[in-house]
């Protein structure tokens, strides 16, 4: 009996035992995992920073040579001129607005002057003088919370899966923000707010929004007469209020009055909730009226940054605007490097040519 009641126990040992090296051996692969890529990238920066060590003379020397061309560029070329505006879309008229200029830029690399001349009522001059019109949102602060929070109030949360806000942020489009920046490169110093009112001419002469605002004003101008309205019998409610309690005071005997109330207690309640009721009804009505004037224009122009153009010489990299002279600098010293990282690559794949031929 004792021997049988020990061949149980010693089979659970051998398990435990072998279980127990399995999750040590999962553990010792997982470790070695992590220390190669750790010991890998180690390797990496230690071999980047001797190979910049090795080529320092080289790589300077390109940063230097790149700032001097651009300053060379800068100064030896005709300046650039930029105007902008800063507009409230008050209606979804983004992707209009985005097509627009879209429009004009392929007139631009066309070089189709005529077209975009007529299209913007323009001389041939500065209608050559332009480069190229760009638009952008302004993002900053909580727009983008406004922006979600404006979304979940326009859809019925109930029938939709559940969309969360950085979901909403990575997927949004750039013409849905309200306010956008409209900008216009030209070789020419020259005030382009005709220009600007003409693109904004261009959407609000669009025959849908306008039938939209037609709509909206006259359902905000209906609500604003009934609030109005209510405000009117609001007030003579409460002037009947004030008749029966000045009859009450004035009266030794209530059964003379035409109209009764419940006790002191019930007068002053409704006369309370009157006055709640008349700043319901007055909160309201400014907020309407408020509707109502933002929905007079369908895109407009809020902010104009100058009446001439300022010189630009900046460019974009990396998601950063730089003078040209930097921005060349940055570029050929990116260059420099592609072309030593590939040079030292090629010498590191040739040490194993003849391991290569003889296979």
């Amino acid at each position: 009996m004792s021997t049988n009641s020990e061949r149980p126990n010693q089979n659970e040992e051998v398990d435990l035992s072998t279980l127990f090296k399995l999750i040590g051996a999962a553990f010792d692969r997982l470790f070695n995992f992590f220390n190669s890529i750790f010991k890998n990238t180690f390797l990496a920066l230690v071999w980047i920073i001797f190979l910049i060590k090795k080529h320092i003379i080289v790589l300077f020397s390109a940063l230097v040579l790149g700032y001097l061309i651009g300053i060379f560029i800068t100064n030896t070329s005709d300046p650039e001129f930029e105007s902008s505006v800063v507009i409230v879309q008050n209606y979804p008229s983004g992707q209009d607005l985005y097509s627009l200029v879209k429009y004009y830029n392929d007139l631009i690399k066309q070089k189709d002057l005529v077209a975009l001349g007529q299209a913007l009522e323009l001389d041939a001059e500065t209608t050559a003088s332009i480069s190229y019109f760009e638009i952008t949102p302004l993002i900053g602060g909580n727009n983008n919370l406004v922006v979600f929070n404006d979304f979940l109030l326009d859809i019925d949360t109930l029938a939709t899966p559940k969309i969360e806000y950085n979901d909403f942020v990575e997927n949004i489009e750039d013409n849905t923000y309200k306010y956008q920046k409209i900008t216009i490169q030209s070789k020419l110093n020259r005030n382009y707010k005709p220009v600007f009112s003409k693109i904004i001419k261009s959407i609000n002469t669009n025959p849908y929004f306008i039938n939209e605002q037609k709509k909206d004003i006259i359902e905000l101008t209906k609500t604003k007469e009934a609030l109005e309205s209510s405000l009117i019998k609001s007030d003579s409610l409460k002037n009947t209020y004030k008749r029966v309690l000045e009859q009450e005071l004035t009266s030794n005997n209530s059964s003379e009055i035409g109209i009764t109330l419940e006790g002191s207690t019930a007068k002053k309640t409704r006369e309370y909730e009157l006055y709640l009721k008349d700043l319901e009804l007055q909160r309201e009505l400014v907020e309407t009226t408020r509707s109502l004037l933002d929905k007079e224009f369908i895109t407009e122009i809020i902010t104009s940054k100058q009446d001439t153009g300022v010189t630009s010489d900046k460019n974009e990299i990396l998601g950063l605007k730089l003078p040209y002279s930097l921005f060349l600098s940055f570029v050929l010293f990116l260059l420099t490097s592609a072309v030593l990282l590939g040079s030292e690559f090629l010498k590191f794949i040739e040490r194993y040519k003849p391991q290569i031929t003889k296979v």
